[in-house]
């Protein structure tokens, strides 16, 4: 900074020589001498008075010969020089850190710059020669005029401390390559009271067996094969004013009958919630807290996101999820709590009524919560816990355990390249149930009323593992992906539509007693074609397995003539046609406004 500081004063002593010798008449002209350069920082009025005051009353005193209005119009040029040079000086003294200026004070100096030039353009131009200083004392007031104002202008402006505001939960990055994560950046319609939801999920299902009945089984999101289908249809959206909060999504097509129909809890007492629940996917309201990063508090039906993938299609890099996914809830009914500590982690309780039900399956809730921990822009991981609950019909003593994690990272990056981007995420889910006839621990003795039984070991196991790449600015998207599980008592297993089967009656046909095992595995390939932010064009390939007969054949699961007697019951002369393993065809529109 001193060297910069010297090196403005010997540009100033040198332009004000010229200036000064300008002054004088042509046969009279001589040195002003030479004049000293100070090295030490210095305030803006002593530069001034040591060097620019001390030349103007030079120049004063060898002006003879001009006119008055033009001497006075150069002296004015000349204090404007040196005004002009001090300026930079002083803002970059100002901005050095052992002065800890502001970059506001260096605007400010830079706007007295433009001002005095601006003074002594309008001067030239009017001529107004009797607004000139006349006389060396008038001078140097207006010299020291302009020290005064500068120095004001200079000082650091104080204004009140405001105590900055917290940063918003995860809002330092780019979530949109999450699987399980809408990938629309910005919303199309916004206000401050509501912001719209719209969401349209449409789909062809070629399976290759072929079912006569057209039924396809064992899938939370296709159900009927070589059709067009509406699977879903959702308007809502979410409200917020004064820091209260809701939102409301609907769910029309085939989601508002297959949703409802894998819950039992409504067979328990009156008023059927099936139906009052059926046409809506999300609906909640709540409160957000001012606290921390943020607390939320909601009641009413919310998403769970146990199994990573998302219950709408579009979020999802993938349209039929592996079982893990598949079979494991996708809303809860009850309150959930939102804890914001930082904007790198999120803490959310849960209290609700049960896995994916409306109601309490028996006497007890349950109970779980979700962490999520994302520290990097390229690194989620999420952890849901479920436990307590009473979840099988009729069994008030058998008690159920879950815990569901997830990993995803983002291994690329490269937006200007082909390939755009690169991500893999990989979950894996531990559960089982105990008391009622079976046991978390494997195969356990009991002895009941003097009788030795068998409690068969209860539990779920699996994972699943995908990658997705981007192509051309994420125009273009492609997933490899697949999954197994582990099921023995298929207590999370879906249960076959046979002859209209539901949660609630089961089926002789696909047993679901304590020790049924059951064991499967699937693999895809998924190919997206996204020209908008808003829509999806999906193709993908599916071929799942399992140990036991499970997937729709060529005959059906219909009875000939259509379901008969109660849902799920024995037909005489009919059987099913089940086979081990699927491979279907599924194309999709995708929208989400």
């Amino acid at each position: 900074m001193i060297f910069q500081l010297g090196l403005g004063l010997l540009a100033s002593v040198v332009f004000l020589r010229f200036s000064l010798m300008a002054l004088e008449p042509e046969t009279r002209r001589r040195p002003t001498g030479r004049v000293s350069v100070h090295t030490k920082t210095q305030s803006l009025a002593n530069l001034r008075e040591i060097k620019s005051l001390k030349l103007v009353e030079a120049g004063l005193k060898s002006n003879g010969g001009r006119s008055r209005g033009e001497q006075n119009t150069r002296i004015l040029f000349t204090i404007v020089a040196v005004v002009l040079f001090a300026l930079p000086l002083s803002a970059q003294e100002a901005a050095s850190p052992s002065n800890a200026a502001s970059a506001e004070e260096v605007r400010q100096l830079r706007e007295l710059v433009q001002e005095l030039k601006a003074k002594v353009e309008r001067l030239e131009e009017s001529k107004d020669l009797k607004s000139i200083p006349q006389t060396a004392p008038e001078i140097i007031a207006f010299h020291e005029a302009l020290v005064e104002e500068t120095k004001i202008s200079s000082q650091p402006q104080t204004t009140p401390t405001e105590k900055p505001e917290k940063a918003e939960p995860f809002a330092f990055a780019d979530w949109t390559w999450l699987n399980g994560t809408p990938r629309t950046k910005t919303p199309a319609f916004d206000s401050k009271f509501f912001t719209p939801e719209i969401r349209a999920d449409v789909d062809y299902i070629y399976d290759f067996r072929h079912p006569k009945d057209d039924t396809i089984g064992g899938s939370s999101e296709v159900f009927r094969a070589n059709e067009i289908q509406l699977t879903q249809l959702g308007v809502g959206g979410d409200f917020h004013y004064d820091n209260v909060r809701a939102r409301l999504m609907t769910q029309f097509g085939m989601y508002s009958q297959t949703t409802p129909r894998n819950d039992a809890s409504p067979s328990r007492g009156q008023w059927n919630l099936d139906n009052a629940y059926r046409y809506l996917s999300e609906a909640y309201g709540g409160y957000h807290f001012n606290a921390l990063h943020g607390i939320n508090v909601d009641a009413g039906i919310f998403m769970s996101y146990v199994g990573l993938f998302s219950y709408y299609s579009f979020d999802n890099w993938a349209y039929q999820p592996s079982y893990v996914s598949s079979n494991t809830p996708w809303f809860f009914n009850g309150v959930r709590v939102q804890i914001f500590p930082s904007e790198k982690l999120k803490i959310e309780p849960w209290f609700v009524n049960g896995w994916q039900s409306y109601g309490r399956f028996n006497n007890r809730p349950g109970v779980g919560g979700q962490i999520m921990w994302r520290p990097t822009p390229w690194l989620s991981i999420v952890g849901n816990q479920y436990a307590l609950g009473a979840d099988a019909l009729n069994s008030p003593g058998r008690i159920r355990y879950h815990t569901d994690d997830s990993i995803q990272v983002k291994y690329y990056d490269n937006p200007e390249n082909f390939v755009s981007k690169a991500a893999f995420s990989l979950t894996g889910d531990l559960g089982c149930e105990h008391g009622g006839g079976v046991s978390c621990a494997g195969n356990s003795v009991k002895i009941i009323d003097g009788q030795r039984v068998v409690w068969p070991k209860q539990s779920f196991i699996g994972f699943m593992l995908y990658n997705r790449l981007w192509f051309a600015r994420d125009r273009y998207g492609l997933t490899v992906g697949g999954g197994k599980i582990n099921n023995p008592g298929r207590y999370l297993v879906l249960l076959p539509p046979i002859n209209g089967a539901t949660a609630t009656s089961g089926t002789p046909y696909f047993t679901e007693n304590p020790g049924d095992p059951y064991k499967a595995w699937d693999a895809s390939a998924t190919f997206d074609y996204m020209p908008s932010q808003y829509i999806t064009f999906r193709w993908e390939y599916n071929h799942r397995a399992a140990s036991v007969p499970y997937f729709s054949g060529p005959g059906g699961v219909t009875p000939p003539g259509g379901n008969q007697g109660a849902p799920g019951s024995l037909v005489e002369g009919f059987t099913p046609d089940l086979r081990k393993t699927e491979d279907r065809l599924n194309f999709a529109i995708l929208l989400k406004f």
